[in-house]
């Protein structure tokens, strides 16, 4: 996955581009480029191997910067290692088109062998410059101009894209694509901008046209935006969307990371994702999707819950909370092994689709396979407008607002929010849940943001303690129950962001296996509540000390029998055992967080790490 930027219109290019990719740099940052074309000097090119930052500096040596045409990339390697030629954007070997690409074109070693018959050259290893190449092939051979040209190629290749061209010879266009990975356009006053999402051009328009799958948009100066579908040919009318994010979501606020602003999120983001949905004092839990769709939901024999990564840990919390609430049986399958198992899926089947950006290839592809066999797709985004809001029959979005950090964390929280709030509304309408029982957990909900802000305040213990753990080299997080998914989470984020190899467990599964890692060396992260098996897990506690390792507790606030066994205690307030991952998770994404900044880690932008995975 990478970020596309691209500019055509009356103001200089080059500052919105670079400031476009520094928004963008969530989605890769191991290398970026920029085009420029202006009558004097024609197509301009600069592009290296590392982060934006680097891009702007090496274009303070000698490239000249104006142009009122530009386009930009920031790269996550797919093909071939990130270095100076591999970067975007890619020009044809004739020099007059140039390309930047997000995506996968899985038959491009064939394109290409058949490229180098007919006199091709390449520079780099992507399959981005097999497909430049191939869209000029075929503008020579067929005398069309741009557009049409990669229309045509387009219907060549097999993978998934999302795509800017540009073409010298007619230098007030740009050929925008997308198939399997977002493009949107957005739509100002004598100008255009493009762009993966809409963060790079929110300050200059509230107007953007999201790109469908198989679709291409000729944008050109002066001219009313043209939409078609690749595969035929046919107009589409354009769809302009009014931006709902604003240029301060998109800001650190003077946080030192977007993670520490995004943690620190959290209680007003969970507030908003249940704003209007939850009223606890009438006892109402109301959501368009689930309510236009409720018979789907009562007449599920199963739910199946596909996701990727932090998404598939809220949905394993989903697994509990929706079998207690509402009896109805859960499985919770990784997006990628779901689509290739050859599952079985029945019409009476709801399936549940959860993602942060609403992109994921994977979790697209699964979707896709559910429909085909007659299921129920209901999809838990963040991103409005998103391919998977889209491709879904309903669904809710979780108003976390944008989520820059790589390290997803308010997107965990707001997820579970919105997946608690669907158990809740099933569980009622089924009986399942008794009144009493509806109207505290309501009422509890609706204390969670107070509860979370509570738990922050263990910012200072969580730095406390990371300081005595920062050089450790393994990690075990262990949880039961509910807690049992957040001792996964908790074990990604300190391996995503810090590099130190962690595990989540099941506390009673520590004993098949991983007691035999536990020494004096190995410390030992364990969710222990007041709230569900705490007898348990103190004996699981008991266990650890007795060889040696170190243990950090995560508590309810008033505990005595595991401070009197831990090394560090964090304290949280105390909540229902089906709500507790909400809050049991705050101090884990603090731990992570100041272990990674102590040991110099680039927290937002962790490596070999990306925020959108639009490839599979």
């Amino acid at each position: 996955m990478c970020g596309i930027v691209g500019y055509i219109g009356h103001r200089e290019a080059y500052p919105i581009v670079i400031k476009g990719l520094k928004r963008l740099e969530y989605r890769g940052y191991d290398s970026a480029g920029v085009m420029l074309y202006d009558d004097e000097s024609g197509i301009k090119v600069c592009k290296t191997k590392g982060k934006v930052l680097d891009l702007e500096a090496k274009a303070q040596e000698g490239f000249t910067v104006n142009g009122n045409i530009g386009i930009g990339h920031t790269r996550w390697a797919t093909h071939g290692v990130p270095n100076d030629v591999n970067s975007h954007p890619h020009l044809s070997n004739s020099g007059d088109l140039v390309i930047i690409h997000n995506g996968i074109i899985e038959n491009y070693a064939p394109l290409k062998e058949e490229l180098i018959k007919r006199g091709y050259t390449f520079k780099s290893d992507t399959d981005t410059e097999v497909l430049v190449n191939l869209i000029e092939e075929v503008q020579k051979k067929e005398n069309i101009k741009l557009g049409k040209a990669v229309q045509i190629a387009l219907n060549q290749v097999v993978g998934a894209y999302a795509i800017a061209v540009f073409d010298k010879k007619n230098p007030n266009e740009i050929v925008a694509a997308r198939l399997g990975s977002p493009l949107a356009i957005g739509v100002g006053e004598g100008e255009y901008f493009i762009a993966s999402d809409a963060s790079p051009f929110i300050e200059y328009t509230s107007n953007a046209v999201y790109l469908e799958d198989g679709e291409m948009a000729n944008i050109r100066l002066h001219k009313p935006l043209k939409i078609r579908k690749i595969k035929d040919d046919s107009l589409v009318d354009p769809y302009i969307q009014e931006l709902q994010m604003n240029l301060e979501q998109i800001e650190k606020g003077g946080y030192d990371h977007f993670m520490l602003k995004e943690i620190y999120e959290q209680p007003s983001v969970i507030k908003d994702t249940y704003r209007g949905r939850l009223h606890a004092n009438e006892g109402i839990v109301q959501m368009a999707g689930v309510e236009d769709n409720i018979e789907k939901f009562l007449n599920a024999k199963r739910i199946l819950i596909v996701a990727c990564g932090t998404s598939w840990h809220a949905g394993l919390v989903a697994e509990y909370i929706f079998e207690e609430f509402t009896r109805i049986p859960v499985e919770v399958e990784y997006a990628s092994e779901f689509r290739y198992r050859n599952p079985i899926i029945n019409k009476d089947d709801v399936v549940i689709a959860i993602s942060q950006s609403g992109e994921t290839a994977d979790t697209m592809a699964a979707i896709k396979l559910a429909k085909e066999n007659g299921a129920f797709v209901f999809g838990v985004c963040n991103v409005v407008g998103s391919s998977i809001s889209r491709e879904s029959h309903a669904g809710a979005y979780t108003h976390a607002g944008p989520e820059i950090g790589v390290a997803s964390t308010k997107a965990f929280t707001t997820q579970i929010t919105v997946l608690t709030m669907i158990a809740l509304r099933l569980g009622k309408a089924k009986g399942t849940l008794s009144n009493p029982d509806f109207h505290a957990y309501l009422q509890e909900l609706e204390l969670i943001p107070e509860k979370v802000s509570e738990a922050l305040e263990t910012n200072d213990r969580a730095k406390e303690i990371a300081a005595a753990f920062k050089d450790a080299p393994n990690c075990l997080y262990l949880g039961r129950g509910y807690n049992f998914p957040v001792a996964l989470e908790g074990a990604l984020k300190l391996k995503e962001i810090s590099y130190i190899h962690a595990e989540g467990y099941p506390a009673a599964e520590m004993k098949h296996g991983p007691i035999a890692l536990i020494d004096e060396h190995m410390p030992v992260i364990v969710i222990a509540p007041k709230q569900g098996h705490y007898d348990k897990i103190v004996s699981n506690i008991q266990e650890i000390k007795s060889r040696s390792g170190k243990i950090i507790a995560v508590v309810t606030k008033g505990d005595i029998q595991v401070r009197e066994l831990a090394d560090y205690v964090i304290e949280i307030p105390e909540t229902s055992d089906a709500l507790s991952p909400l809050i049991t998770t705050i101090p884990l994404q603090l731990l992570s967080y100041y272990i990674a900044v102590m040991r110099g880690c680039n927290v937002d932008q962790p490596r070999n790490l990306a925020k959108s995975v639009t490839v599979e």
